[in-house]
């Protein structure tokens, strides 16, 4: 199975779109024309139940993440019941019944999803792994491929929504990433992923220094136009955005944003403080 040389678009700023269910369905067939997608459609029906009302740091639903880390699944050429695996990965938070799973989408689907949870990366051999190499289509993907497509997927969506961690969490995550979890991609031949995961790691561990420091200080001097109470949370908020943006120039466009958007940003949270001393 030949991974696709491209995968979703590099993400040096918060996506505005998510992938929809017809563009991985299409991908899917793309891979693999005689499956059967139509697991996948349930998947996401069921993913869309049992995920309501839940969001992520970012206040997006958790479902976009769900449907992001299918899409890349997808993208890596992976088949139907993998990629309905992976919109499923995290349905064991929420109140879905145990054996729900089994029952309508296969044992094979439920312990594919149980072993994503519970596998240790760096335990997976790579002698196990075939993504470089070509097979034909009906030929399913060995189970260590399938978690650790699932896996990667699911850190490499995480990666490009770093910004909304807290900054401890953040580092610990981009440090791992960058010392396992990218390199175990780039030996399983995924290089996209790999370097992906690389570029966003680095981004948050190594920012450019010069400008990166510049850029910082103008941030936090615009915090000073915000209520005193508010001025952490939000330096916290634009500096933690700020990591994940990989050059001086999308740095600066963040900063000019931020710079725009301040004084009525500073109206709006010392209203309520006006309202309150009359």
């Amino acid at each position: 199975m030949r991974a696709r040389s491209r995968l979703a678009p590099w993400p040096g700023k918060r996506h505005s779109t998510t992938p929809s269910l017809d563009g991985i369905l299409a991908v899917a067939r793309s891979h693999h024309p005689d499956a059967d997608t139509a697991l996948i459609q349930h998947a996401h029906d069921e993913a869309a139940v049992w995920h309501a009302g839940q969001t992520r740091r970012s206040g997006d639903p958790l479902l976009t993440h769900c449907l992001a880390v299918a899409a890349i699944v997808a993208d890596i050429g992976m088949p139907p019941a993998v990629i309905c695996a992976a919109v499923l990965h995290d349905i064991a938070d929420t109140p879905c019944p145990p054996g729900r799973v089994a029952e309508h989408f296969g044992q094979e689907v439920a312990d594919l999803i149980s072993a994503v949870r519970t596998a240790k990366l760096d335990a997976i051999p790579l002698s196990a792994l075939n993504f470089e190499g070509a097979r034909p289509p009906a030929l399913k993907p060995a189970r260590e491929e399938a978690v650790l497509a699932i896996r990667l997927a699911d850190r490499l969506h995480n990666m490009r929504t770093i910004a909304f961690v807290a900054p401890t969490r953040r580092y610990l995550v981009a440090r791992e990433t960058l010392d396992l979890i990218a390199p175990l991609a780039r030996a399983a031949g995924l290089t996209d992923v790999s370097r992906e995961l690389h570029d966003l790691s680095s981004a948050v561990l190594q920012p450019a220094p010069a400008a990166f420091a510049v850029t910082t200080r103008i941030l936090a001097m615009l915090t000073l136009l915000l209520p005193a109470p508010k001025r952490a949370r939000w330096r916290e908020e634009w500096h933690a955005e700020l990591a994940v943006h990989p050059t001086s120039r999308t740095r600066t466009r963040f900063a000019l944003r931020v710079l725009l958007s301040t004084p009525r940003l500073s109206w709006t949270l010392r209203r309520p403080i006006c309202q309150e001393q009359r």
